[in-house]
């Protein structure tokens, strides 16, 4: 192309900072329009393991994974599968030198916006209409656009215009609570979840707990639910524990011992294989393109892939619309296999008997295997 062409991003999530920093590598300047009033208006969730062939790949095309090597953790790999009694069915330890480490939200986020000339994010932009050509923001000003890309996760306002896909509830909802200082103040907690991930699963219920970083450990209640119950009820402490009665007691704990606020968090997915004829000047990325439940951790990684490959196809390819072609025609394929992958994944972990059929799964996967300790 002759002259760069106008880039616009609708949302600051990991995939449009993505987008964002790959194409300033290559010289292209793009503008971001983001609803949040700062990088720090509302908590940035929790830890995310990268995996080199998505994640980490993203990050080196944006020259930027010695820095993140620097800020991962390792021992972040770890992983434990329980049963509703605390019986330690599968004890995957993190090894040296493994290649999924673990990062917090935040800091990554942080990593990227670090990237980014500082004009680049319009800070507190809300965005009331979009077109082929141009985005509206609340206020009226109309920015004009020759491509604009819909970054902006599951209520995204730019899909609309390129399919009737909405997200659906999966019967599936999180609590989510948090524990802080945990080494110190919950030192039962601590050796429970261990340095990674826990997951302790029963029929239709299980208890999830990541460790972050600043010695936090981050619960996520699960319940199999109807949406109208997570969006209605009064959810206490109280509640949660009598749906977990006769559930190992330090299990409990994660729950009783938890604190903040309680924050509901219904999970959603769009369909699998979603996906849209070309249209030019659109395009989407990440949650926006292929929600899915947190079950196969590719979220994250997807976006942050989806935004790398799009920059790349930008600046690889003179026509724009062929650019889209070919970012669209190897995202919408491997979007698919990640989101039916979450889809089972989410059914095995919460189906009659877990959490044996969802060890039967990472067994013949070859991960972990029965802990002895």
């Amino acid at each position: 192309m002759a002259t760069h062409p106008r880039i616009t991003i609708v949302g600051a999530g990991l995939g449009g900072l993505t987008l964002a920093s790959v194409l300033h590598t290559r010289g292209v300047p793009c503008a971001i329009y983001e609803l949040d009033a700062s990088p720090t208006a509302r908590d940035q969730g929790g830890t995310l393991d990268l995996h080199p062939e998505s994640g980490q790949r993203a990050l080196a095309e944006a020259g930027l994974l010695e820095r993140f090597q620097a800020l991962a953790r390792a021992e972040g790999e770890e992983l434990r599968l329980l049963d509703q009694h605390g019986t330690v069915v599968l004890h995957d330890p993190a090894e040296q030198g493994g290649n999924r480490p673990e990062i917090d939200r935040s800091a990554l986020k942080s990593l990227l916006l670090d990237s980014l000339p500082p004009d680049t994010i319009r800070w507190g932009s809300k965005v009331v209409s979009v077109t082929a050509g141009a985005i509206t923001l609340a206020g009226g000003e109309v920015v004009e656009s020759d491509l604009v890309v819909g970054a902006d996760g599951a209520w995204s306002k730019v899909r609309p215009l390129l399919s009737e896909a909405k997200p659906v509830y999966s019967g599936l909802s999180f609590v989510e609570s948090h524990l802080s200082d945990v080494d110190a103040r919950h030192p039962g907690a601590a050796e429970l979840v261990g340095q990674g991930t826990m997951f302790a699963l029963g029929t239709g219920k299980g208890i999830i707990a990541q460790r972050n970083g600043g010695g936090r450990i981050r619960v996520y209640t699960a319940v199999r639910t109807t949406e109208d119950w997570v969006r209605s009820a009064v959810i206490t402490k109280e509640h949660l524990l009598e749906l977990f009665t006769g559930w190992h007691e330090p299990l409990r704990a994660l729950i009783t011992d938890s604190e903040d606020e309680l924050v509901p968090r219904p999970i959603h997915a769009l369909p699998v294989g979603h996906r849209w004829p070309r249209t030019p000047g659109l395009t989407l990325l990440g949650d926006a393109a292929h929600l899915m439940s947190p079950f196969a951790g590719e979220g994250a990684n997807l976006a942050m892939l989806d935004g790398a490959e799009l920059a790349r196809a930008i600046t690889e390819h003179e026509d724009l619309d062929t650019a889209l072609g070919v970012y669209e025609t190897a995202m919408f394929p491997r979007s698919e296999a990640s989101a039916a992958e979450s889809a089972d994944n989410l059914l095995l972990c919460f189906s009659p008997g877990s959490p044996q059929p969802f060890l039967d799964k990472m067994l013949s996967y070859g991960v972990g295997g029965p802990d002895h300790e």
